[in-house]
């Protein structure tokens, strides 16, 4: 019997595992063929979340220039480049523009079908358009995947999941208020994917309280705006009438940070400099996993540090007061915050100029206004002044830590799982809305359909309708009848819906993490037991792992984290069925 994989997932990061398996194949796979069955009940390439089936209002939060599905000579891996048009080289799009979904969606089903089409002779991929229940099977033996509608299982010599973002049953405190909500008549919108959400019960006029100021809010409020007919005239926004008023906040209180709106120009930070693989090597052989705010955050700090002031130096030096390379040499050696704080007030005369990640992260620390219309001005003061910033080359400087970034969260993917909090500092710092979004916020809160409630919001369900107030505005508070909450699920196993997941963890012996990630093989993603032993036979990449990584797609050269997992696993799979069918054939 020819061997036979199964990818279950068949979006972004299965059609990324795709690639690298016909990269691969024509050195590690020969001989006997080989069928490869994807399961997804969406279509492959695309998935759910890039799906053709959405408004075309939706966009894509990263230049077009800035997409990529092809590997280069960046991605640290063993298998060979195998180098690929960018999403604005395929579609003929200009670079700095910000693409709708649904191209994304046309461009990733090319990727599947390239795919599909440069795999070697006796190598046949089939899609089942079903969602898959479980897995069974033993260790050293054959899978089973069961499917939805199907009597009878896929057999499999090897399985990779590669499921994506997942929908989760709600949290002690989401069941609370949606039972609240359905005893008193009320809307409540739990965590969800904002495309997928019905907003018709969000009534026109009416207040709606949203919890999320990240990129699902985005999505609401556009469809809760153009998608209800509303338009732009330049810096207005000329309301349908069909619009409900939102009242936004968060932990933070202020939305993501604008994308970067210039290009890079000049030398780039070398980095890894103070993170890098020494480091986590270091880290991953101590006896107990490495504490994120203890062992690991000091080290994040200072490569970000490094990053942002090596381009303060290189392209902006009229604004620093020390040679370079002295400045480095004793920021290399400074033993702490403190040193290096001292060390930067001599250097960089303009504390402007200096990087504070704890005001950044949390503007609105201990600020408080004396009204709720004194907090409107304060924070469209805030966004306005981030617009200006992200778009003036003058503050390069912040393009380095972006940089810095995306080098440090290639390196944290080795470290299994860092905890929650990583994940959301870096997306509020680089994976913010494009530019125009952020100033579509500020029309509609000068229309007075956007309201900003404040950092620390609370939430609560009294008096038969919602509350939120925030410490920001002391003494204010507001009442509605609808309360969405405007973020992604938490990936968790113990919550999560897919019943294949659910299955594999409270059954099959697949161990968690602390945050409720599936733990996997950081060298090649086979899915670990309780014990720590990797499956022989089972693999994991994505969201719910603990070596998640920004994204299945990212910006070309800067060594794609995702690219790297999708290169071991699938060179780790094909070894594995290569030797199954030798010896079988022996």
């Amino acid at each position: 019997m020819r061997p036979q994989l199964v990818i279950v997932g068949a979006g972004p990061r299965g059609t990324g595992l795709l690639e690298r398996i016909a990269a691969n194949a024509p050195d590690l796979y020969s001989g006997s063929g080989l069928d490869i069955h994807l399961v997804d009940p969406h279509p492959p390439g695309a998935g759910r979340i890039w799906r053709q089936a959405q408004s075309p209002l939706l966009l894509m939060n990263s230049h077009a220039e800035d997409i990529t599905m092809f590997t280069d000579d960046t991605v640290p891996m063993d298998g060979p480049v195998r180098e690929g048009p960018t999403l604005h080289e395929w579609a003929g799009l200009d670079g700095r523009t910000f693409a709708d979904r649904q191209v994304q969606g046309r461009y990733l089903r090319w990727i599947y079908d390239r795919s599909v089409a440069g795999m070697p002779p006796g190598v046949a991929v089939y899609h089942h358009p079903r969602r898959a229940l479980r897995i069974s099977g033993p260790r050293e033996g054959r899978q089973q995947v069961w499917l939805e509608g199907r009597p009878r299982p896929l057999l499999a010599d090897a399985v990779v999941l590669a499921v994506g973002h997942l929908d989760a049953e709600p949290d002690a405190e989401q069941r609370e208020l949606a039972a609240y909500a359905r005893a008193h008549g009320l809307v409540h919108l739990p965590p969800d994917f904002t495309a997928d959400s019905d907003l018709s019960a969000l009534e026109p006029g009416a207040p709606v309280i949203v919890r999320g100021f990240g990129l699902a809010f985005v999505d609401l409020m556009v469809l809760l705006t153009e998608g209800r007919g509303g338009r732009y005239k330049g810096d207005l926004y000329l309301p349908s009438g069909r619009e409900p008023v939102l009242y936004a906040g968060s932990r933070r209180g202020v939305p993501y940070r604008a994308k970067i709106g210039y290009d890079w120009t000049g030398p780039r930070p070398p980095l890894p400099r103070f993170f890098g693989p020494e480091q986590v090597k270091a880290l991953s052989a101590g006896p107990d996993a490495p504490d994120f705010r203890r062992d690991i955050w000091p080290l994040v700090e200072k490569e970000l540090g490094f990053a942002h002031y090596h381009r303060l130096f290189t392209a902006h030096p009229g604004r620093t007061a020390m040679d370079r390379l002295r400045f480095e040499e004793r920021y290399a050696a400074a033993a702490g915050p403190a040193e290096i704080a001292t060390l930067v007030a001599a250097a960089v005369p303009d504390p402007a100029d200096r990087l504070d990640l704890a005001a950044l992260d949390r503007p609105l620390d201990g600020v408080r206004h004396a009204s709720h219309e004194e907090f409107q001005e304060g924070l469209r003061g805030h966004i306005e002044a981030d617009l200006a910033r992200r778009h003036d080359p003058g503050h390069s400087a912040d393009l380095g830590v972006f940089l810095g970034l995306l080098s440090v969260y290639g390196q944290l993917t080795r470290l299994g799982d860092i905890g929650s909090w990583w994940h959301g500092f870096f997306s509020y710092l680089a994976s913010g809305p494009p530019g125009p979004r952020l100033r579509q916020m500020l029309a509609l809160s000068r229309a007075g359909l956007l309201k900003f409630v404040g950092a620390g919001m609370t939430v609560g369900a009294a008096d038969g309708v919602f509350r939120a107030a925030s410490p920001t505005v002391p003494g204010f508070s507001v009442t509605a009848r609808a309360l969405v909450e405007a973020r992604l699920p938490e990936p968790t196993l113990a919550r999560v819906r897919d019943p294949l997941l659910r299955d594999l963890h409270a059954t099959r012996g697949a161990a968690g993490t602390p945050d409720g990630l599936l733990r996997v093989d950081p060298g090649d993603g086979r899915v670990l037991d309780g014990a720590g032993r990797p499956h022989p036979r089972r693999f994991a990449l994505g969201p719910f792992t603990d070596a998640r990584t920004a994204g299945a797609f990212t910006r070309p050269r800067t060594g794609g984290p995702a690219f790297r997992q999708n290169d071991a696993t699938a060179r780790a799979a094909l070894a594995l069925l290569r030797d199954l069918a030798r010896h079988a054939a022996a």
